[in-house]
């Protein structure tokens, strides 16, 4: 069973097609300086991490949303300081407010956060090391307060 011929206007079965649409269907010029490429700045990893971190340590997030971002015992870590919420708070939500970094060698960086929440200011550290993977993970994180021993 043959399908249906669609016919377009100014197209005629069997005739070739013409180089150009008929000129009432020309497609409309973009300007020069509409078609550049617009580039939109990515986050840099300490802050989708202090980010990922804060949420997690406020009891926004479960700790293992943090699974595949973190290697070693960070994650560990990560749940034993969870289990506490040292960044949850009664009243307004804590945000970052500022993140500062030192990259000690190529493909690692040591990273602290100021998060604050009302009045209330609170510290939270983290490392993040590069993968073969060109991903990147948190390998240890820290909040202010007393340190907890890890087995």
């Amino acid at each position: 069973r043959p399908l249906p011929v669609l016919l377009l206007p100014g197209h005629r079965p069997g005739a070739a097609p013409s180089a150009a649409p008929p000129a009432d269907r020309q497609a409309p010029t973009v300007p020069a300086q509409t078609r550049r490429r617009i580039t939109v700045p990515q986050p840099s990893p300490t802050d989708l991490f202090a980010d990922r971190l804060l949420a997690v340590l406020s009891g926004r997030r479960p700790v293992h949303w943090m699974l595949r971002h973190t290697a070693g015992r960070a994650y560990d870590e990560l749940a034993l300081l969870a289990e506490r919420a040292p960044l949850r708070t009664r009243g307004p939500l804590p945000v970052v407010h500022d993140i500062g970094y030192y990259v000690p060698r190529p493909g690692a960086i040591e990273a602290f956060a100021r998060i604050g929440a009302g009045d209330r200011l609170r510290a939270l550290a983290f490392r993040l090391e590069q993968g073969a993977d060109l991903r990147w993970r948190c390998t240890a994180v820290e909040t202010g307060g007393p340190r907890h021993a890890t087995a």
